[in-house]
């Protein structure tokens, strides 16, 4: 049968057996003048087992597809009231209005072996539920005995010659015996053999069914344990009282009023408790994740009840003021339907809003938080602010005690936002990827385009458990948050790039600050005092020309000597600046040239590096003669390579040492190696330095270059 069918017929047989109960319920107050107090209270406990269990069917065959659990409930529930509406029918048309109501001989056929049809299927929930299949294939010849008990019970009460004197023997309280009108008198030994055996064959299957519900429950998950446990509880229970009544009646007699007493409570556990714990299982923990249908019932017939009321009470209780009796007014009609169109809309959100706290509690749907959701992640908000909230709406839509939510940043978790606020959560480790384990929280991953971001957890209050809805709202609010991990991550990446950039520009306007100064100061102290000497010499030497030639001509001789030696403090100055070894003839040549002057011997690969802008052969050269120069000072090697390597659109170079080496993790860079780095990141290049002590160091620089230029 198709979902659709299913649903339909299954409401069908609801709405039939809503009118049933209205009926039997309506023959009660007629058979009222019986007097018996009792038969109201126990036809107050079967209205309530009827609506419990034909509810609970309905919901399950409209939710899942192919689980037999809701046809069993729905046939018991309608079994048990036809049961019941038997008895009342036949009361009415026998004692209290003889003659009054016809087929009676069929009412008697069918009060027969209701009751049984509505108490045998009873193992059969057992075996099944939650899941609609026996919990293992060792339980299916049970549930084929079960089954069969079923079907031979009901058949052979049909065809039993038996007296029917209701289930609570009002008839018989009245002197009245029907007989079964398809009873075989012939075969009544031989039925009666086979009842006797089914009888005993459904004990038997009735306890086992218990305790595949005790063992189902043993091996279940924590989810199906939750939903198993107010079901197995109710069917231990009926056994244990099973039990105690017959050794009471063994022991006692079958008259006692503690057999009574332990009748009537394992009767209203039949016949109320199985349907309130599965309601529980449906209700409290969304067993089959049927709340969207309860929600939507709820609101349907509550907008039924008040329309309901609106007419009767306009067109009903104003027509009987005015006087109109029953006859019909369109005039209050027209007034009935419009009040229902004024408040229709102010009465629907209000009902909606009842339903939705009745089914998820104090926490909005899972819709209204998806949406909620949505509309943030649309808005302009700061990483700082757009993560506090998404915990929050987390929180809320889950029922959570605590939510987090997790960035991934390198090889550890760290908590970015909390709800509620907290203290900072310590960073948890990472191990080739995976998760760190999290006692007592669910956890789930938030990826994007397969990259793992981050992590959404959450902790329920204690002693309550997430449910599959909201197991399954977490899900989709984790694989909607992996965009905006995403972006909190190229913002706060993008935040600390600028800070080392804006740190790095710093450190470069300081540098030039300094060196600027350092120029100053040596042509301060050198070509400047310098120059000052030959200006008063050359004043002296004027001065002497005409008295003293010979000590003018010696004077003006030093004085050249003097104004040659400037030229060679400023050549090794501009030198300092821009060497123009390196603007003649490039790299190769001005690096070879300084290893040469090394106090170290230097070896130098890389004869086939052509020529490139200024500012790219700057920065290698003197990045190269800072990492010489450090080997010289402070490395106490005894030889160094020096390497230049073009790959691709990439510019290497490579200064290596056999020196002590250093501990790269605790000493940091010094001014050296930090100009280094601002050098070459100024230009989108990078350094690396590798070392360790007694193995040397390596000095590793890279350059984005475009073409090379050809040699000049």
């Amino acid at each position: 049968m198709r979902q659709r069918t299913a649903t339909r017929v299954s409401w069908g047989l609801w709405i039939f057996t809503m009118m049933t109960l209205a009926g039997t319920l309506a023959l009660v107050v007629l058979n009222r003048s019986l007097g018996n107090a009792g038969l109201l209270y126990g036809y107050v406990a079967l209205s309530i087992a009827t609506i419990a269990y034909a509810t609970a069917g309905a919901l399950v065959i409209a939710r899942v597809r192919g689980n037999p659990i809701g046809w069993a409930l729905v046939g018991m529930g309608l079994a048990l009231l036809l049961s019941g509406f038997g008895e009342q029918y036949l009361l009415r048309a026998l004692v209290t209005a003889p003659g009054s109501l016809p087929g009676k001989s069929f009412v008697t056929w069918f009060e027969g072996w209701t009751l049984n049809a509505a108490i045998a299927p009873i193992p059969i929930v057992f075996l099944l539920f939650p899941t609609g299949r026996v919990f293992s294939p060792r339980w299916r010849w049970i549930l084929r005995i079960a089954l069969a008990v079923l079907v031979v019970g009901v058949v052979g009460q049909m065809l039993f010659p038996s007296h029917v004197d209701g289930i609570t023997n009002s008839l018989g309280d009245q002197g009245l015996h029907l007989v079964n009108p398809t009873g075989l008198q012939s075969a009544k030994g031989f039925l009666g053999a086979v009842l006797a055996a089914a009888g005993i064959m459904g004990v038997g299957v009735a306890v086992l069914s218990i305790g595949s519900l005790v063992w189902r429950f043993h091996r279940a998950g924590a989810e199906e344990r939750v939903q198993i446990k107010w079901l197995a509880f109710v069917a231990v229970t009926i056994l244990v009282l099973l039990a105690i009544s017959v050794l009471d009646a063994l022991f006692v007699g079958q008259n006692s009023v503690a057999n009574d007493v332990i009748f009537i409570v394992m009767v209203s556990f039949v016949f109320l408790g199985i349907p309130a714990a599965v309601a529980i299982a449906i209700l409290k923990y969304r067993l089959y994740d049927i709340d969207v249908v309860i929600n939507k019932t709820l609101v349907y017939g509550l907008l039924a009840a008040f329309i309901t009321a609106v007419y009767v009470a306009i067109v009903v209780g104003i027509g009987a003021a005015i006087g109109q009796g029953s006859k019909p007014n369109l005039g209050l009609s027209i007034l009935a339907t419009a009040v229902v169109a004024v408040a229709f809309q102010p009465v629907r959100e209000r009902v909606q809003r009842f339903a939705n706290r009745l089914v998820y509690g104090r926490r909005a749907t899972p819709y209204e938080v998806l949406s909620e959701f949505s509309s943030r992640m649309a808005g302009a908000y700061a990483s700082e602010d757009l993560l506090p909230r998404m915990a929050r709406i987390l929180g809320e839509g889950t029922g959570a005690g605590s939510t987090r939510v997790w960035l991934k940043v390198g090889d550890e978790l760290r908590a970015e936002a909390a709800w509620p606020v907290s203290e900072d959560s310590p960073a948890l480790p990472m191990e080739d990827g995976v998760l760190p384990a999290m006692p007592d929280a669910f956890v789930l991953p938030v990826l994007h385009r397969g990259d793992l971001l981050g992590a959404l957890s959450l902790t329920k209050p204690p002693g309550e458990r997430l449910t599959p809805t909201e197991e399954k709202l977490a899900a989709d609010l984790a694989s909607g948050a992996g965009l905006v991990l995403r972006n909190v991550r190229l913002t706060e990446e993008l935040l600390h790039r600028l800070e080392e950039l804006r740190a790095s520009r710093q450190r470069i306007v300081a540098a030039q600050d300094q060196e600027r100064r350092r120029l100053e100061r040596n042509i301060h102290d050198g070509a400047q005092q310098q120059l000052v000497a030959l200006a008063v010499r050359v004043r002296l030497a004027r001065q002497l020309t005409v008295r003293d030639p010979v000590k003018a001509n010696d004077l003006l001789e030093q004085t050249e000597r003097e104004v040659t030696e400037a030229l060679e403090d400023l050549r090794d100055l501009a030198r300092g600046i821009y060497p123009p070894l390196l603007a003649d003839r490039g790299l190769v040549v001005a690096l070879s040239a300084q290893a040469r002057k090394g106090p170290i011997p230097v070896e130098f690969e890389g004869q086939d590096i052509a020529r490139y802008p200024q500012e790219i052969e700057a920065a290698v050269y003197f990045c190269c003669l800072e990492a010489l120069q450090n080997v010289a000072k402070y490395a106490r090697a005894s030889r160094a390579l020096v390497r230049l390597v073009c790959e691709g659109d990439d510019l290497t170079f490579t200064v290596e040492d056999d020196g002590a080496g250093f501990d790269t993790s605790s000493a940091g860079y010094g001014t050296g190696l930090q100009g280094m780095t601002d050098r070459l990141a100024a230009l989108g290049g990078d350094l690396e330095v590798r070392s360790a002590p007694g193995a040397g160091t390596t000095v590793n620089g890279r350059l984005p270059v475009r073409a090379p230029e050809m040699a000049r």
